[in-house]
């Protein structure tokens, strides 16, 4: 169980769909009042902690939970607006084991949500890798083959090819992928997943066939495809 602590709803509850979707159990909450009662009852797996939060301030309840031994190795990541170097530093030095800014894609949040949980103990919780037509991802070493040949994908390459992996079959349109694999806050056109699916269908060359186009709706992994 992961839990997030994040004033605003909007993120939070996005945040929070992306994780269920990927099989990340994770609860939210809005202020650290509400953490620690939570906290009290279960201990988690892992935190994700936004830094400047209503009631007391996330590098504070970060300095808590390592100081306590009941929470002091439990994993912690940092989910934060301020980007400034210093404010890393500090967060690291203090005991996170992960810092990541805002605004973040979803993939890319819940792919550092499983090296977390798997730096607890708790990788039964997720799938490692996803095998399909001759395709095998895996998100934990970010690594792509092809009928054995490694591909060189970038970030968002990849993280566009895991979410359609995830569920063949289902058409996402532009607008949710954008969502999803870029983060709430772009500010690109739905052109950018065009372009992405593009030079995506490239490397994948004679699988290219796999990422399939829905005329006026948007994209999918083929479900059944030889």
């Amino acid at each position: 169980m992961i839990y997030y602590v994040e004033d605003d709803d909007n993120i939070r509850k996005l945040a929070l769909y992306a994780l269920h979707q990927q099989g990340i159990d994770a609860e939210g909450f809005s202020c650290d009042s509400e953490f620690k009662a939570a906290v009290e009852k279960r201990v988690p797996d892992a935190v994700l902690l936004d830094i400047m939060l209503p009631d007391t301030d996330g590098l504070e309840i970060l300095r808590r939970l390592r100081a306590d031994q009941g929470t002091a190795q439990v994993p912690i990541m940092m989910l934060t607006a301020k980007d400034a170097e210093l404010d890393k530093v500090i967060a690291l030095d203090g005991g996170a084991d992960d810092y990541l800014t805002k605004p973040f894609s979803l993939m890319e949040l819940t792919s550092r949500c499983r090296a977390l949980l798997r730096r607890g103990g708790m990788t039964k919780q997720v799938s490692d890798s996803l095998e399909l037509a001759g395709i095998v991802l895996s998100p934990s070493h970010r690594r792509v083959t092809v009928d054995g040949t490694e591909l060189k994908l970038t970030l968002r390459e990849f993280d566009l090819l895991e979410y359609l992996m995830r569920k063949p079959g289902i058409v996402f349109s532009r607008e949710a992928l954008l969502q999803s694999v870029w983060g709430w806050d772009f500010d690109g056109g739905s052109r950018t997943v065009d372009v992405h699916v593009q030079t995506l269908r490239q490397k994948l060359s004679d699988h290219a066939h796999l990422i399939e186009t829905v005329r006026g709706v948007g994209y999918r992994f083929a479900e059944a495809a030889e």
